[in-house]
């Protein structure tokens, strides 16, 4: 067994420990293995922060683990379309630091997630995938935010 797959291999002992013992984070409703034959290949589903214009939805993600990992990041999408400036709506594409540039070993593909829900809560406008979304909080617009995120969480992450 190579060293990228001991790695992932513990990584999935400790989420079945932190479930088995309660100690799952909210937000993070799964994190698993597409498939058991192969490791670099996960999915994820995390649920909207409570407090958030997210709250209520399911969104669902997917991992591909590159082969020198955890050299390098993981590659994570949004298979769920989301609105937030932050994120590509037409392809899930996320910018945040740690997926790219600020990327450590120590990161595990559970910190990684929890990093991503921590984001929908705090946008960061100045570095947008997604423009539109971007000028409503550049401008000061808070609420049309908010209600244009609310509007795509009921329509494609609430079904």
């Amino acid at each position: 067994m190579d060293a990228v797959s001991r790695r992932l291999l513990k990584e999935l002992q400790d989420l079945q420990r932190d479930r088995a013992s309660s100690a799952a984070t909210s937000e993070l409703e799964e994190l698993a293995p597409m498939d058991d034959a192969d490791l670099l290949s996960w999915k994820a589903t995390m649920r909207g922060p409570e407090g958030s214009p997210y709250e209520g939805g399911r969104f669902h993600l997917t991992i591909q683990v590159p082969s020198n990992y955890p050299l390098q990041p993981p590659k994570i999408e949004f298979v769920t379309r989301v609105c937030h400036p932050n994120v590509r709506f037409a392809t899930g594409e996320i910018c945040l630091d740690i997926l790219k540039t600020a990327w450590s070993p120590a990161w595990t593909l559970r910190s990684t997630c929890l990093a991503i829900a921590l984001l929908l809560n705090h946008p960061e406008p100045s570095s947008p995938l997604n423009v539109d979304a971007a000028n409503l909080l550049r401008c000061g617009d808070q609420l049309g935010y908010e209600s244009l995120v609310r509007m795509y969480t009921r329509i494609y992450a609430m079904q």
